[in-house]
């Protein structure tokens, strides 16, 4: 099964695209937080989609962290066009996501 839970931190600006009849995407950028192995960064790719990608643009922030589940995904690698590579990217289609440590966060915008 690729049913994901995570938290994560916001490290890209969020891009929002529309569709026909009003279909928003948003695109994000995060980084998997890790406990054991400090090193190493793992960097993800979620994919947001309705109104809960209006509500991200609205009430997050890079550097915020937050509880994301969706399912998991490879696709074809974005960084590296001029190489003819088989290189995989992990992306996440993001349906609940929940605030965990927010920057600068207002209480009374979200419980309203």
């Amino acid at each position: 099964m690729n049913y994901v839970t995570f938290i994560v931190k916001i490290i890209g600006k969020p891009e929002q695209s529309s569709f026909d009849k009003n279909i928003y995407v948003t695109e994000i950028l995060v980084k998997l937080c890790q406990i054991k192995n400090h090193n190493s960064e793992i960097t993800l790719q979620l994919s947001v989609w309705g109104n809960l990608s209006y509500d991200l643009m609205k009430y997050y922030q890079i550097n915020d962290y937050i509880i994301v589940e969706g399912y998991i995904s490879l696709r074809e690698s974005i960084l590296d066009v001029d190489v003819f590579t088989t290189d995989k990217q992990v992306e996440i289609s993001v349906f609940k996501i929940y605030p965990f440590i927010l920057n600068n966060i207002q209480i009374d915008t979200i419980a309203n």
